[in-house]
């Protein structure tokens, strides 16, 4: 008898966890970066997520991997989508100075 309630919740926590992991982990990440990517189009920015933010880097002085560089951009794109204008930004005002 308390197989007829225990397996029908196990089922049920285990399609809830993958269903969360797969949103947090796969359509998350596909959101942010369709979000990103659209801004970054609105603005009429031709570089990519991972061109801007290695060029910031690059004009800092930091020479980093491209798997840090691509860590960075998921970081970003992920939590803080702001910044590719803002490293964008600070691209551009180094260009015109220099």
């Amino acid at each position: 008898m308390a197989f007829a309630v225990i397996i029908p919740i196990t089922i049920v926590a285990i399609l809830g966890i993958a269903g969360y992991l797969i949103y947090r982990f796969v359509i998350f990440d596909y959101l942010s970066n369709k979000s990103v990517n659209d801004t970054l189009q609105k603005y009429r920015i031709d570089k990519s997520q991972f061109e801007i933010v290695k060029e910031y880097f690059e004009n800092k002085g930091e020479s980093l991997s491209n798997q840090e560089i691509s860590q960075l951009v998921k970081q970003y794109r992920q939590k803080e989508p702001e910044q590719f204008l803002a490293m964008y930004d600070s691209l551009r005002e180094n260009s015109r100075t220099d």
